[in-house]
């Protein structure tokens, strides 16, 4: 059987991602030495495709703009890029999604969503801190949620925001619990649980603190659709 993957050593780079899943093999960068993380990426831009790497601080962007001159470091978000090619361009208005948080705290998280939803192509409308204990302002931005063909709802807290969105649209929506919150949200586990007991149709829930699945999951229902 030919070998589609790269062996470092510590890790076997999966350069046959991109032809099963439409987009590159991701680095999730907690757990890895900036060495390490480097040097996937290295092994991921030398075969001409493009670079994303989650969960990354400072240290792993340094390794790897001195290994790949062109990255980028997307700090609020954690997430390094590298674009090494235009496959993944910015799409029609079609492909237009929204990303809501509940608070300003939810930022790190939905800006990992929003980063990664523009690596693959995607418009990306931020509608940020409209959480329900001021539901006025979620009032007052319905109108541009509803032009989105997919919303991710980003909550921590009570994690009830989600619920409330799907009350009002009929757009898929991609809930993602975040780890924010006093002693009782358990580190996002309340949070979680709210969204996957909504009583509101139409809405999937990824792992706590999860922007970057959420991204991908949007990004794949709509290249269902088009």
């Amino acid at each position: 059987m030919k070998k589609h993957y790269e062996d470092l050593g510590f890790a076997k780079v999966d350069h046959h991602r991109h032809h099963r899943k439409g987009f590159p093999e991701v680095i999730y960068c907690a757990g890895k030495t900036p060495q390490q993380i480097a040097k996937i990426a290295k092994s991921i831009a030398d075969k001409g495709q493009d670079v994303l790497a989650t969960k990354a601080d400072k240290k792993a962007y340094l390794a790897v703009k001195k290994a790949l001159k062109k990255a980028k470091y997307f700090e609020t978000a954690g997430i390094i890029v590298v674009k090494k090619n235009t496959e993944h361009k910015t799409q029609s208005t079609e492909h237009r999604i929204a990303i809501v948080t509940a608070g300003t705290s939810d930022l790190p998280v939905a800006e990992e969503a929003a980063v990664t939803a523009e690596f693959l192509g995607l418009k990306v409308d931020r509608l940020f801190d409209v959480g329900v204990a001021g539901i006025h302002r979620l009032v007052n931005n319905l109108d541009k949620i509803k032009k989105a063909r997919v919303v991710i709802v980003v909550a921590g807290m009570e994690g009830a925001l989600p619920s409330v969105v799907g009350g009002l649209i009929d757009k898929p929506i991609i809930a993602v619990p975040t780890s924010v919150g006093y002693g009782s949200s358990f580190k996002g586990l309340s949070a979680l649980l709210t969204m996957l007991n909504s009583c509101a149709p139409g809405i999937a829930v990824v792992n706590i603190d999860n922007g970057f699945g959420a991204a991908v999951m949007a990004y794949y229902i709509i290249k269902s659709c088009a």
